[in-house]
């Protein structure tokens, strides 16, 4: 199986349209949004092109093949507009041997997490930066943002193909960081 991740649009309709174009481009099965998808939130400067209902009409063109968790920045008002659940906490993508454990990392994250078993997977987004690593028992896994990138970052997103999960910049798909599984 083949998934895209996508974390923190915040309202760019740029950033929706890259991330639509390469995700057909992936030939991906899943399209993960992993939160904070059409607000930018009040610590954050009003992105490029920002245009929340822009934003939910191309992400609603494929409402069927995507699983997303709410971000700190979602509401039950971003739900009206998305024909794809986009309210919960956290969400499972259950592979062979191993789980995914999606959520957006305001909750669960890095320094809180769920209950894990040994070889599954964090993938969360909330902090901007990129990450790909083991960490002790598990997999950390946050593809940035497509948006508003922090520290030295750029905008990216992530991918799991071939039992390895990259960090790839969304202009260029240069790949900034990888874990194998």
């Amino acid at each position: 199986m083949k998934l895209f991740f996508a974390s923190d649009l915040h309202g760019s309709a740029n950033a929706a349209e890259q991330v639509i174009a390469k995700f057909r481009e992936s030939g991906a099965d899943w399209l993960i949004l992993l939160g904070d998808l059409l607000y930018h939130g009040p610590r954050n400067a009003i992105p490029d092109s920002y245009n929340p209902a822009a934003v939910a009409e191309l992400l609603n063109s494929e409402a069927d093949k995507i699983i997303a968790v709410r971000g700190n920045c979602d509401s039950e008002v971003d739900q009206m507009l998305c024909q794809f659940p986009i309210t919960a906490a956290w969400q499972t993508v259950l592979m062979p041997g191993r789980r995914f454990f999606l959520t957006h990392g305001h909750i669960f994250g890095p320094d809180n997490l769920p209950p894990m078993a040994k070889g599954d997977v964090l993938a969360y987004g909330h902090t901007h930066i990129p990450v790909a690593g083991q960490v002790g028992e598990h997999i950390h896994f946050n593809p940035g943002s497509t948006t508003i990138p922090r520290g030295d970052g750029v905008p990216s997103y992530g991918l799991l193909e071939n039992d390895v999960l990259s960090v790839l910049t969304l202009q260029g798909d240069e790949t900034l960081l990888s874990v194998a599984l």
